[in-house]
């Protein structure tokens, strides 16, 4: 039995030095250990507006997963150079979506939805820094992020249908309507209109506001904030929180509760 429990432990929180050398042989993320136990992981690709790939999709499925065993606090979720957060889809990769058979293309949607599900399951609290357009993907991306830190250089857009799309994409259509009412969800989604930062910190897209520039220092400063508090309650509070917002049941809610502060003060009581 101590033997499983030493090999799931390793298993479960890895050194993070591990986890970046295995993380920065990414080609379109790169990332950064800013603050002890605080990481940054940026969307890398810059000179395209840090547009999503078919590889992107990939390496940011397979990113979520790796992170899952890193020994963190917070991950920040930002773009590279500052310009922009993300603005969805490359359409010079188009291309390759059309030539993609069948089971190919339901391959590539199922990994990239698995990155919404992959964030959000993570352990610690995630925060999306947001400087510039989040756009279709992008939003999805800052979506899946636990807490919106924007700057008044941001931007909001679920512009799918202007594309012939629908907003039924990676979690948006679930996410937004659970984060900012279903009628405004609705309006966003069917207008394809783009949403300014002041107008998405009004209507609880964006969670804190900054001055331009400064989305990633304000993330930073907010992820030290979160370090300085239990290690154990942070995650259990994010288990409960993630857990719950899929729970219709008080009760079953109540018993998720009642199970993670148990075991927070036996793990109180044990140091």
């Amino acid at each position: 039995m101590k033997i499983g429990t030493k090999r799931w432990n390793r298993v479960a929180r890895r050194p993070l030095a591990d986890v970046l050398e295995e993380l920065r042989t990414a080609d379109t993320l790169a990332f950064d250990e800013v603050r002890p136990d605080i990481l940054v992981m940026s969307v890398n690709r810059p000179h395209r507006g840090n547009s999503q790939t078919v590889e992107m999709f990939g390496e940011l499925a397979w990113a979520a997963a790796t992170l899952r065993t890193a020994h963190l606090r917070t991950l920040i979720i930002t773009g590279a150079g500052g310009k922009a957060f993300c603005t969805g889809f490359d359409l010079d990769e188009v291309d390759a979506l059309t030539t993609m058979t069948v089971p190919e293309f339901t391959d590539l949607i199922e990994t990239a939805a698995s990155v919404s599900t992959g964030l959000r399951g993570l352990p610690y609290p995630v925060i999306a820094a947001v400087s510039g357009p989040a756009a279709g993907g992008g939003l999805s991306l800052a979506l899946a992020a636990d807490i919106r830190v924007a700057d008044e250089t941001a931007s909001f857009s679920a512009g799918f249908v202007r594309i012939g799309l629908s907003i039924g994409e990676l979690g948006t259509s679930w996410n937004l309507a659970r984060l900012i009412g279903s009628g405004r969800a609705a309006e966003l989604a069917y207008t394809g209109r783009t949403a300014r930062a002041a107008e998405a910190m009004r209507i609880g897209l964006v969670d804190r506001l900054t001055d331009a520039d400064t989305a990633l220092e304000a993330a930073l400063e907010m992820a030290e904030t979160i370090a300085e508090n239990s290690w154990e309650g942070v995650r259990s509070t994010k288990n409960a929180l993630v857990r719950n917002m899929e729970n219709d049941s008080l009760r079953s809610a109540l018993e998720i509760d009642t199970r993670g502060q148990a075991l927070n003060l036996r793990q109180a009581e044990s140091r």
